[in-house]
């Protein structure tokens, strides 16, 4: 008798709604955890090139934290398309004014450059403060990162 490898479909997809505070948290640490969660890589049924990941909510983007000196040194630069239009933003000014954008840019760069990618970040959702509309959807809190130990 043959073994069969058993492949999940996009029907059979079950999503769940995490939400997890970043404060006091590694930036690249806790990008890294909810880009795996988005992918759908903790579940044992992922497989590439379906979209099986869940849907992540981020609180208290505001007060996630950076090691070393990125505060001043890490740029994020924009360009408007036309001749000398490019725009440098350090992360210390990024995070005063738009602390949402800073976790969504990380873990941006962490999903695939595809459909799939895609997919997975829209199904983020950042705010700088505690407060999120997501209450109906009863999301869970995902573990804390630096508790995993490894």
């Amino acid at each position: 008798m043959r073994a069969r490898t058993h492949s999940v479909k996009a029907g059979d997809i079950q999503r769940r709604w995490w939400v997890v505070d970043a404060s006091g948290q590694t930036l690249g640490r806790v990008a890294s955890k909810i880009a795996t969660v988005l992918m759908g890589k903790d579940k044992p049924t992922y497989a590439p090139h379906l979209e099986s990941g869940d849907f992540v909510v981020v609180v208290n983007a505001d007060q996630v934290r950076t090691t070393g000196k990125k505060l001043r040194n890490k740029l994020y630069h924009r360009h408007s398309g036309y001749p000398g239009g490019l725009k440098s933003v350090t992360l210390e000014r990024m995070l005063a004014e738009h602390p949402d954008r800073v976790i969504r840019s990380a873990v941006k760069g962490m999903l695939p450059k595809n459909k799939v990618g895609r997919g997975a970040y829209r199904r983020l959702h950042v705010y700088a403060g505690k407060d999120h509309p997501h209450g109906g959807q009863q999301p869970q809190p995902l573990e804390e990162v630096g508790a995993q130990g490894g």
